[in-house]
């Protein structure tokens, strides 16, 4: 596994958006931009972060923006500006040769999934998700300082929040949170080389030329494989099917465990296949901790994909830290 330099002292972000534009929320993305610049940092953006539309430009302009970040001497770390839906319509055009030839960090969270995985399952590049590049703020908290500290390159143990916002209540500015409490059937530790990302965006990706998720297990199968799946708006009925999906493709082959987020929008048709139980049917006896602290709900936690993880979990609460080798 490779993992690409850490941004530097004084060092540059690139911010493309591979997917949805800032537009609708560009006082947040100058707000965060200012921020990142009361680091020491400079801030490289391509020209269609600022658009206000779910595509943030062309299919094919979107894939050109990404290369030219990756191509870019100068721009140290890349970050994606958004989520979104659309990302999916760009990865034909991706010249992946770019990428593979001048590796560097890429951190997104959501529909960036679509390039995160595949850096990490084809090329053997680790990447990050947990953060996109609207998300910094000068009120911080733990999870952005975390963040930063994996940027730079300290990649610190990572424990449970007391409390945490809905997606929903974030989005809308309600300062309503709730307490954290992971869900798993016994205290347990779970081990091995992570990847994962947003559900529904993965479930995309199954099948398609830019599927080497099979070819990623069995080239790490000695270390066994820890999943994490981030859940936007997938219903637990879709959730449990496609678990079910994944593990009729081989993906649960030399699987140590399964972490999983809680949904940003829960969705539960029948309280008798609820998220828990959906995972319990479809997972068996693969290990499994639910309602951890990461994907869209806040505070989250950032997640290494190619990395070895260990995952502890007691009555609870819990912690995720990271190995880079």
């Amino acid at each position: 596994m490779l993992y690409p330099e850490f941004l530097k002292e004084n060092g540059t972000i690139g911010i493309c958006a591979p997917s949805a534009g800032v537009g609708r929320k560009l006082d947040e993305f100058k707000e965060s931009n200012r921020f990142l610049k009361s680091l020491g940092y400079h801030i490289k953006e391509t020209a269609s972060v600022r658009v206000n539309n779910p595509r943030s430009t062309t299919a094919r302009k979107r894939a050109r923006e990404l290369e030219e970040l990756f191509l870019e001497k100068k721009v140290d770390f890349i970050m994606c500006a958004a989520g979104g839906d659309f990302m999916l319509e760009m990865m034909e055009y991706v010249d992946f040769d770019v990428i593979k030839n001048n590796p560097k960090w890429i951190s997104g969270m959501s529909d960036p999934t679509n390039i995160l995985f595949p850096i990490t399952t084809s090329l053997d590049i680790a990447t990050m998700y947990g953060r996109n590049g609207a998300g910094f703020t000068f009120e911080g908290n733990r999870s952005q300082s975390d963040f930063l500290s994996f940027v730079k390159g300290k990649i610190v143990k990572q424990n449970s929040y007391r409390k945490y916002r809905t997606f929903l209540d974030e989005i809308e500015g309600n300062e309503i949170y709730k307490d954290v409490r992971w869900v798993c059937k016994k205290d347990q530790t779970i081990e091995g080389r992570l990847i994962g990302g947003c559900i529904e965006s993965i479930d995309k990706l199954i099948g398609t030329k830019f599927d080497h998720t099979n070819e990623f297990i069995d080239r790490y199968k000695d270390d066994g494989i820890v999943w994490y799946f981030d859940i936007f708006d997938m219903s637990s009925y879709n959730f449990y099917l496609t678990l079910l999906q994944f593990k009729n493709a081989g993906w649960f082959r030399y699987c140590k465990g399964v972490l999983i987020s809680r949904p940003a929008f829960p969705n539960v048709e029948d309280k008798k296949l609820d998220y828990i139980r959906a995972a319990d049917k479809a997972l068996g006896k693969i290990a499994h901790i639910l309602e951890m602290d990461i994907g869209h709900t806040s505070p989250n936690m950032t997640l290494i994909n190619g990395a070895m993880v260990k995952a502890e979990y007691k009555d609870g609460k819990g912690s995720i830290s990271f190995k880079l080798k």
